[in-house]
């Protein structure tokens, strides 16, 4: 038996819209049905954003801090589309030595809460405010400026589904995921008699490949025997 000993398979825009719409018990026929799809897997991919993290979409950032300058507009540094801030941490260098700081991140409430927000020190928090352009604001603000540089572990935001002929910015095990998820969404249009059926396929093959897409670490598990007394 020969084996193909390719690895490539890469369906496009159009060959998702092809099964989706199949799975839909449905034929795309004209260019109508192709641009109403991909507007719904443009869709699939936002709701993909809301549901948390897709490690392939983790990007870092670094932005060098100015002396008294608290807030940072996070997309100004390469023009990636942010979603979120995952954690971040301030480096600062000396005498070309690296120390590396945590920052704990906070709400908005809990930043409206500092009494003085103009506190000047090596930052140890950060806030993240979700604007169009995000932004990110340290505390206490940077009390220098050549010597720390703020790093973010950021997830951005995936290209669009745009030409029939473009593949999508995802891996591997993600492609049963998207044609269940485009599927459904399809359904929703044009075949709402299998919209349950497809909704559950959709939400089975989303948590495989979430699952998978985790950030694994070990980690050992112990009884607190602090309070045990043992029979006498």
């Amino acid at each position: 038996m020969a084996v193909s000993n390719s690895k490539n398979f890469e369906p496009d825009v159009g060959e998702f819209v092809e099964e989706a719409f199949e799975r839909c018990g449905l034929e795309l026929r004209t260019g109508y049905d192709l641009k109403t799809a991909r507007r719904s897997l443009n869709l699939l991919l936002a709701e993909w954003a809301n549901r948390g993290l897709n490690q392939w979409t983790v990007a870092e950032k670094t932005i060098t801090l100015v002396k008294d300058t608290a807030t940072y507009t996070i997309d100004s540094v390469d023009g990636t589309a942010t979603i979120d801030v995952l954690d971040a941490f301030v480096r600062e260098t000396v005498n070309n030595e690296n120390t590396d700081l945590p920052l704990a991140k906070i709400s908005r409430s809990q930043y409206a809460g500092l009494a003085n927000k103009g506190t000047s020190g090596k930052p140890s928090q950060y806030f993240v405010d979700k604007q169009l352009s995000p932004k990110v604001t340290l505390y206490p603000t940077p009390d220098k400026s050549t010597t720390y540089t703020l790093h973010l572990n950021v997830l951005t935001r995936m290209d669009d589904a745009d030409a029939g002929a473009n593949t999508l910015e995802m891996p591997f095990r993600f492609y049963p995921c998207l044609a269940a998820g485009l599927a459904y969404y399809v359904s929703m249009k044009r075949a709402p008699e299998r919209t349950v059926l497809l909704k559950q396929i959709y939400e089975e093959e989303f948590e495989r490949a979430t699952s998978q897409d985790q950030d694994r670490s070990s980690y050992n598990i112990a009884p607190d025997l602090r309070s045990y007394n043992s029979a006498k």
